[in-house]
């Protein structure tokens, strides 16, 4: 019973992030840059048409901060891992952008282990792309790495919207803003090298 009331509690989360109001947010990212986007509340209806790239932290967790020292990225059981909440937020995730309609022509993915569980659970699979590992565990990579995820924000997205599931860390050295465990932010990608935050959501409650 527990289960099903926290279940409908995201989907009711999800009913009202659709009909909220664009609000204003000052966005600061990594370079010092800040300026203020009108971030919207309910991106869902401008995702349709495709042209966007959603950046989505992977689902929640068991308890912790980072990895087990000696993790091994190809080894599951020695990372922290997306937690039985988390599994069925990363399902419902799918679920939800699949009836909003929203079509998703790729996905890349963290090559750590709760990020391809969720880009597995939520899209059937992804891609993985080391741009987007965790920057937390590495910051001496950090630059290089956004470095490469920013200019793929900066190129057109030609079929449908793209998907890239990664860390809040990394998602808030790109953004300025620090996502909650499936958040989604939504990013256009702009004409002149460069991309902007359009809105930001989650499905969870």
């Amino acid at each position: 019973m527990a289960g099903s009331v926290s279940l409908n509690r995201r989907w009711l989360t999800l009913l009202l992030l659709t009909t909220l109001p664009a609000v204003a947010a000052s966005v600061q990212t990594e370079t010092g840059h800040t300026e203020t986007n009108r971030i919207e509340t309910n991106p869902w209806q401008q995702l349709k048409s495709g042209g966007h790239v959603l950046l989505i932290r992977h689902a929640a967790t068991d308890p912790g901060i980072g990895d087990p020292p000696g993790f091994d990225l190809q080894n599951c059981a020695t990372q922290r891992n997306l937690s039985a909440a988390g599994r069925a937020d990363a399902l419902q995730l799918g679920i939800a952008l699949k009836q909003l309609g929203v079509p998703v022509a790729a996905v890349r993915s963290s090559r750590w282990c709760r990020c391809l569980e969720t880009a597995k659970l939520a899209f059937g699979g992804a891609e993985p792309w080391p741009a987007l590992d965790n920057t937390f565990e590495t910051p001496d990579r950090r630059p290089q790495q956004m470095s490469a995820v920013r200019r793929l924000l900066a190129e057109p997205v030609r079929s449908g919207n793209l998907v890239l599931v990664t860390h809040g860390v990394n998602i808030l050295a790109l953004t300025g803003i620090s996502p909650a465990e499936s958040e989604i932010v939504v990013v256009r990608p702009g004409s002149n090298g460069g991309f902007t935050v359009i809105g930001r959501g989650t499905p969870r409650h």
